[in-house]
């Protein structure tokens, strides 16, 4: 079942199997084999992909109602999001910096989004210096999501995986030669939640 309805949500999309595997940071191989049943994603990657798509695991493995959710995404249309550089935070709200142009995103409620170019190469593999992170502004994140935070009264925003331990925040980077950093006490006061990242593309 996996395998026809990740064929259906390609297609809905209007995308090709390329375009999904740039998205995913794959192969278009596994994307072949995946739409062939030759495969199938590990856990984390299937949660990805269903990110993508704006569905449950549930529904991207045949559950759930999967006309529904397409109709959802559906009533979404192309929208121009702008494009920033830095982001911080000042004055209690948050700054976007750099002017980059705009770039399109297929949401429906295109204020609350901006792309962010990321910087560095903290988040490779995955995530490479230059690609563009869509974001969706937001003050909070759940356990595990991929967020824009900043840090510090002058921080900059930095992109990593928020995960939250009892009383600590751990902004842990996909690159294991950088360590996590974890703030507790008085540091969380200072951590400013620019937004949920929700998708990410490719600078190529």
């Amino acid at each position: 079942m996996f395998a026809e309805t990740l064929r259906r949500l390609r297609r809905e999309r209007k995308l090709s199997q390329g375009a999904l595997a740039s998205a995913l940071q794959i192969t278009q191989q596994a994307v072949g084999k995946w739409e062939t049943g030759r495969s199938q994603p590990d856990p984390e990657m299937l949660r990805r992909v269903a990110d993508f798509f704006e569905v449950s695991v549930d529904t991207l493995l045949g559950g759930g109602s999967f006309s529904s959710r397409v109709s959802s995404y559906s009533a979404a249309s192309e929208h121009l999001i702008p494009v920033v550089g830095t982001v911080r935070a000042g004055f209690g709200a948050l700054a976007l910096e750099e002017d980059c142009g705009v770039e399109y995103a297929r949401v429906k409620d295109p204020e609350n989004y901006f792309y962010l170019i990321v910087r560095g190469n903290s988040m490779e593999p995955r995530i490479q210096d230059g690609d563009l992170a869509l974001v969706h502004r937001q003050s909070t994140l759940e356990d595990g999501d991929l967020g824009v935070v900043v840090f510090g009264e002058d921080g900059e925003g930095t992109l990593k995986k928020f995960i939250r331990r009892g009383n600590a925040v751990i902004l842990q980077p996909f690159n294991p030669e950088y360590q996590p950093q974890v703030l507790v006490g008085e540091e969380l006061d200072q951590l400013y939640i620019a937004g949920k990242v929700v998708e990410t593309k490719a600078k190529w």
